[in-house]
């Protein structure tokens, strides 16, 4: 009798441990990491369980590129924001990664306007592998459950080109910074028109999409930012476009936009850079908006092109200490204008801006 309540002792207190391993082991099997991230490779096994979701991810997928290397998805979810600008598709912020002690630019996109992820990802992973001096790199790329995504940027503290052409700053109408900031978006969009056996459209070049440093460097961003919207975000965002004056004329669907509508934004922008104006402005005299590229012909037709230079250009004095030349600030206005010639078929191609331009700016 003693035997067998001894055995009996002896087997309780085995079953329970074993039950109590039991529970340990599916536990920490069931417990998700805090900043728990999924790489790339993960990406195709969370579509098959997801096949009724396309909008979301069963779990938090990460994917880091260069100079992302040290990101996790609570650095990205957790980091104190402020937004600095807005649009129809989507969110930016500037935002400090605590942990890393940086300070990042971070573009989320509303979940409604996207495509599937089945289409986003190859997208991200093109982006993302883009590298160039002129073009704001894609450091990470972060989808939740929900439907969110978010794009992580390094962030450029001294603005856009818009702000520095129109804040007054006299820097932005001294020659040689016209003609670095000039080739430096021509470089940059020539790397994205010709590096790849596909060219990559921008779909959205103007001066607020082009980024600086505190030595004029261009940075131009939100290249190929179309292909990750659906038909109707897409569009949303030319209408934006050509609101502002940056569409090309025969341009009317997103899914259209080519090298040569490119061009005709680039040559927007050559325009600004010149006369300090935006695409659309107002005479106090007049009741309606002048479009700046039909502007400039009549002043051409008229010889009166003078009066559209931003005063200070002809005063200002290059590296140096050299005199502006005044036939190359015409040179510089008759690209710009080939830039926005109504026919597509006419105006140059990238690699002929820049080289032009480099030109100009010897």
């Amino acid at each position: 009798m003693e035997h067998k309540h001894m055995l009996i002792l002896i087997v309780i207190p085995s079953s329970v441990t074993a039950i109590i391993l039991l529970f340990v082991v599916i536990y920490f099997c069931t417990r998700r990491k805090k900043g728990e991230s999924v790489s790339s490779k993960d990406v195709e096994a969370n579509f098959e369980v997801n096949k009724e979701r396309d909008y979301g991810v069963e779990k938090d997928l990460l994917i880091k590129f260069q100079d992302g290397e040290d990101l996790s998805v609570y650095d990205i979810l957790d980091a104190p924001g402020e937004v600095i600008g807005k649009s129809s598709y989507g969110t930016l912020y500037r935002a400090t990664l605590l942990s890393i002690d940086r300070l990042m630019l971070l573009r989320f996109l509303r979940p409604a306007c996207t495509v599937t992820m089945k289409e986003v990802v190859p997208v991200m992973e093109l982006l993302g592998s883009l590298r160039h001096p002129n073009l704001v790199p894609l450091c990470a790329f972060y989808a939740g459950q929900r439907g969110e995504k978010l794009m992580v940027h390094p962030l450029y503290r001294h603005g856009t080109l818009a702000h520095l052409i129109r804040d007054g700053n006299g820097e932005a109408h001294k020659w040689h910074i016209i003609c670095r900031i000039s080739i430096g978006i021509a470089q940059g969009l020539d790397y994205l028109h010709t590096n790849m056996e596909i060219p990559i459209i921008h779909g959205n070049l103007k001066s607020n999409n082009v980024l600086l440093d505190r030595h004029f460097r261009p940075y131009v961003s939100d290249f190929g930012l179309h292909l990750l919207l659906n038909p109707t975000a897409g569009q949303e965002m030319l209408e934006a476009s050509a609101a502002q004056g940056y569409k090309a004329p025969e341009l009317i669907k997103m899914k259209e936009v080519s090298e040569e509508t490119d061009i005709y934004s680039v040559g927007i922008i050559l325009l600004e850079l010149l006369t300090g104006k935006e695409p659309f402005y107002r005479k106090p005299n007049l009741d309606k908006d002048i479009y700046l590229p039909n502007a400039i012909q009549s002043a051409i037709l008229d010889h009166r092109v003078k009066d559209y230079y931003h005063p200070q250009i002809m005063l200002s004095q290059g590296d140096g200490q050299r005199t502006v030349d005044e036939d190359h600030v015409y040179e510089f206005l008759q690209l710009a204008i080939a830039c926005c010639s109504p026919s597509p078929a006419l105006r140059p191609t990238i690699k002929q801006v820049l080289n032009k331009l480099e030109e100009i700016g010897r």
